[in-house]
């Protein structure tokens, strides 16, 4: 056995039948021996295409919480639009008992009823985040408002809100209906 050590072979003992030792430096066991030259390039062709998995999981998860935010978004959109529907529909009841209650008031009949289902129904806009447009005494905004009518008032501010003609409402910060109103205009 040879006591010689090169860096680049790994020594390889192999004993054969008759017991006879072999030293792995000797020329017939070149061919077990491992280049570490080549060993680095494997590594670094091995790493070179784990990087390139890492940056391809790297998008691919990228372009998961992508579309699972969309699909969240147009979720909720979904469900605001049914909701936004249903409170259009709702909202020409919930005037409907409005003007059975000031028909009642003028003729001084008991409005009590009409009161507590009012106070229901402006309980159920709330809790689905319908909420009014507060318009008289304010700036005309095409956003908000629908102007009807003008009337001429040298002492108001041209486009002031003088009547509300139909309450307005916005549903999830979405103008759901506009307020329908008259506006001034100086003489």
């Amino acid at each position: 056995m040879s006591n010689e050590t090169n860096s680049n072979e790994i020594p390889v003992n192999i004993i054969s039948e008759d017991k006879t030792e072999f030293d792995s430096s000797s020329k017939e066991s070149e061919s077990l021996e491992i280049d570490t030259e080549d060993i680095s390039k494997l590594l670094d062709l091995e790493k070179q295409k784990s990087s390139e998995y890492e940056e391809k999981l790297k998008l691919a998860l990228a372009d998961f919480q992508n579309l699972n935010r969309k699909t969240q978004t147009d979720i909720q959109n979904g469900i605001n639009t049914k909701i936004n529907e249903f409170a259009l529909d709702f909202l020409k009841i919930y005037d409907d008992f409005i003007r059975a209650k000031e028909v009642f008031s003028e003729s001084k009949i008991n409005s009590e009823g009409l009161d507590s289902i009012l106070k229901n129904m402006d309980s159920l806009l709330k809790k689905y985040n319908i909420i009014p447009i507060d318009a008289l005494g304010e700036i005309f905004d095409p956003n908000f408002h629908e102007a009807i009518s003008i009337i001429t008032d040298p002492d108001l501010d041209d486009n002031t809100i003088t009547k509300e003609i139909r309450k307005g409402y916005i549903s999830h910060e979405r103008v759901i209906r506009p307020t329908l109103v008259e506006i001034s205009k100086k003489g």
